[in-house]
């Protein structure tokens, strides 16, 4: 029997992180505190989860919802989600007849606060260089097929403005709270790369 306690290797990467980590406080250029913020502010106060209240929010209250499609900077930093990357934001709302879908062609601007780290794939030369050549194929990649009457959107993002996606609120949802409804939103959806799955 596996002991339960027992730890998966460290990949290439974890372990390159934790060297650097380890240089960084052992040559005093970062002290533990320090280091421990950090990690706390990706873990606990960046992310998608904060991305997911704001589209929940947006599918709930239409007062709140008309507001973040003006002023999406000014209402996310009301709500103290802007951070650095979050200065200038854009929301653009998917409707049965557009879907909108981000990139960032030139380097991979993203708003950390709202969806948390970049994924990989968004950061890669081939998504970046063909989702504005063809967006309808890097869906297709994505397994989200759009019929030729829905008119796809390619937003670019760049050092002053980003983007965010309002995903369609999904059929059957009419009864979940703002908190169920949060759960059901991946940070893919709110990039265009994915679409919020109907309840059966």
């Amino acid at each position: 029997m596996a002991n339960k306690n027992h730890r998966a290797p460290l990949s290439d990467t974890q372990l390159r992180v934790k060297a650097l980590e380890s240089v960084l406080l052992e040559k005093g250029l970062v002290d533990q505190a320090t280091m421990d913020a950090i990690i706390d502010n990706y873990e606990n106060k960046v992310g998608p989860h904060n991305g997911a209240r704001l589209v929940a929010r947006a599918w709930t209250d239409p007062e709140f919802k008309a507001q973040l499609l003006k002023d999406g900077s000014g209402t996310i930093a009301k709500l103290g989600l802007a951070g650095i990357e979050g200065t200038h934001i854009e929301v653009k709302e998917n409707t049965a007849d557009v879907h909108n879908m981000v990139v960032c062609t030139l380097c991979s601007c993203y708003p950390w606060t709202i969806l948390g780290l970049p994924p990989t794939w968004y950061k890669s030369t081939p998504y970046r260089a063909r989702a504005v050549r063809d967006p309808r194929g890097i869906l297709k990649e994505f397994g989200v097929e759009m019929s030729e009457d829905v008119e796809v959107r390619v937003w670019d993002s760049n050092a002053e403005l980003r983007y965010l996606v309002l995903p369609m609120r999904p059929e059957g949802s009419e009864n979940l709270t703002e908190d169920e409804l949060a759960a059901l939103v991946t940070r893919d959806s709110m990039i265009g790369t994915s679409v919020v799955d109907a309840i059966n």
